[in-house]
């Protein structure tokens, strides 16, 4: 029988799931990831009114609630072919932006950060400035930075009335009209985000300054540009990440995936999903390694041959068949030759792929976008010279946060408080897609309409591409792949797992089983 070690939690968040590895002289020589909760809200779903999906999706996440609402009210859009004033396309992508961006300053310094404080890096001679930076609870930047990211959703509860599960948007447009005074103090909460963290605290100069970077050595020239920069907390991160390895382990699968966010507000007023790439201001796209490709929906296929369901060919979501989980006693014994996930495993052109802030970051330096969307080339650059690592993955999420912060003014300023905010649609049945991208990464949701019911429900979430399980193939998925060749300096405890798990950010709270390799002898059990 095989002996496990736990430690508990690894993802710091919400949910279930547990990382199994094996550690052969110092090295896991194999991952496998097990989502331990079985959810069903695509069960939820089939036979309600088709509204009921911007009710009851929201409640997917606690973190990610307005990402599942905009995706819900953008499938009935294209499922309805309403029509979208450019107010409502502003007031939906300032809720999506803010509910991203207080994530990041979150995520870093509650989930992330806190491990490069472990006593593997004691060593190091940055370890005693992290330490006392990033140290969890204790740490002098931990509770400036978690207490900071909580002014953007005060934006977003200002137009969403609350914040999570809110259910302003709706197919054409919102359930909002904001006021000047509204506008006013979104601008003043803003503000007060840049001027108590942001700049101060993160960056050390201005968003301006910050992004004037297109390239790693523009980077690392930034960071020795002054004491400033060099002693923000982003330097120190640079500065100590190099330092402590992070950029030398955690590589995943090297293939990005992003559905893109943020619709133009001039462009997307009849959503159609053809449509949709083009509007775009963060733009959509696969990333292969070396080359780009233009993102198609119908590219996604689910895989369930290692999933706790009824066997089906992997299909794409249209055509999946409601999931129908396997009988509680089939349930009993984990075969990673077998089943062992609650999680499908999606794949986009028959490949594993990474989504999340990475993968949007990666699509921006896409040479092919347009004049109105992100034009970014810093981590083509990024990938190309270092390439795909714990440390570039977390980079690639504070880096969207200055933008963000630039958007998000930017929209504000653009709301027309004399124009509409919505427009009734014709309830009609059909088939709809809608999509974004959450904090974590690609989020989707499907639907099909029959009878003026839901037939069919689907959501794909950026947890599920990042930790679900092998494919039909055998080929794992991008954390899997991630753990697999890492190397642990202390079996009795393997930080190394957590912090390539956390670096995803995976919407699941984590434990993780090690064993020995040779003999799946038992190394140690504890609770971090």
């Amino acid at each position: 029988m095989v002996k496990e070690l736990n430690i508990s939690p690894v993802g710091r968040v919400e949910g279930d799931l547990d990382v199994k590895v094996y550690i052969e002289n110092g090295v896991v020589t194999r991952a496998h990831t097990q989502a331990a909760m079985f959810r069903g809200f695509e069960k939820i779903m089939q036979g309600k009114d088709p509204q009921s999906g911007l009710i009851v999706t929201p409640r997917i996440c606690g973190i990610c609630g307005g990402s599942h609402l905009y995706c819900a009210s953008s499938a009935l859009d294209t499922a309805w072919k309403t029509q979208l004033p450019p107010n409502a396309l502003l007031l939906r992508a300032i809720g999506q932006a803010t509910e991203t961006i207080q994530s990041i300053p979150r995520w870093f310094y509650a989930i992330f950060a806190t491990d490069m404080a472990n006593k593997k890096f004691a060593n190091k001679p940055l370890y005693q400035e992290v330490a006392k930076r990033f140290s969890a609870y204790v740490g002098t930047s931990f509770q400036t930075g978690v207490v900071a990211s909580g002014r953007p959703v005060e934006v977003y509860a200002l137009f969403g009335g609350q914040w999570p599960h809110s259910s302003y948007m709706i197919p054409g447009g919102v359930m909002c009209a904001p006021t000047l005074k509204d506008i006013t103090r979104a601008h003043a909460i803003m503000n007060q985000f840049r001027n108590d963290w942001l700049e101060k605290v993160w960056l050390g100069c201005s968003i301006e300054r910050y992004l004037q970077i297109k390239s790693w050595d523009d980077m690392m020239a930034w960071v020795e540009e002054n004491e400033s920069q060099r002693n923000s907390d982003l330097g120190l991160f640079i500065r100590a990440g190099l330092q402590f390895g992070l950029d030398k382990f955690g590589q995943g699968v090297g293939k990005f995936l992003a559905y893109g966010t943020y619709l133009h507000k001039d462009k997307y007023n009849r959503p159609t999903i053809e449509g949709r790439n083009e509007a775009l201001i963060s733009s959509s796209g696969f990333f292969d390694g070396k080359n780009y490709h233009v993102f198609d929906h119908k590219q996604v296929m689910e895989h369930v041959k290692h999933s706790w369901y009824a066997d089906v060919p992997a299909s794409h979501p249209w055509d999946e068949p409601m999931p129908t989980p396997l009988p509680s006693q089939n349930l009993m014994e984990t075969k990673f030759d077998g089943k062992y996930s609650w999680a499908k495993a999606p794949r986009y052109m028959g490949y594993s792929a990474e989504a999340g802030p990475l993968a949007r970051v990666v699509m921006n330096a896409n040479p092919a976008n347009k004049s109105h969307q992100i034009q970014d080339p810093l981590f083509g650059d990024i990938i190309q010279k270092l390439g795909p690592s714990v440390f570039t993955r977390v980079l690639g999420r504070m880096h969207e946060a200055p933008r963000l912060y630039e958007f998000i003014n930017q929209w504000l300023t653009q709301i027309d408080l004399d124009a509409e905010f919505y427009i009734k649609p014709q309830e009609i049945d059909g088939q709809g897609f809608g999509a974004t991208e959450a904090a974590r990464g690609a989020l989707a949701h499907w639907i099909e309409i029959e009878g003026g019911v839901i037939k069919n429900y689907q959501v794909i979430a950026p947890t599920t591409w990042n930790v679900g399980p092998n494919d039909e193939q055998g080929n794992p998925g991008p954390i899997e792949a991630a753990l697999t060749g890492i190397e642990i300096e202390d079996p009795h405890d393997p930080v190394e797992v957590g912090i390539v798990a956390r670096s995803f950010d995976s919407c699941l709270v984590c434990t993780v089983h090690a064993h020995n390799g040779k003999n799946g002898e038992k190394l140690k059990s504890f609770k971090l």
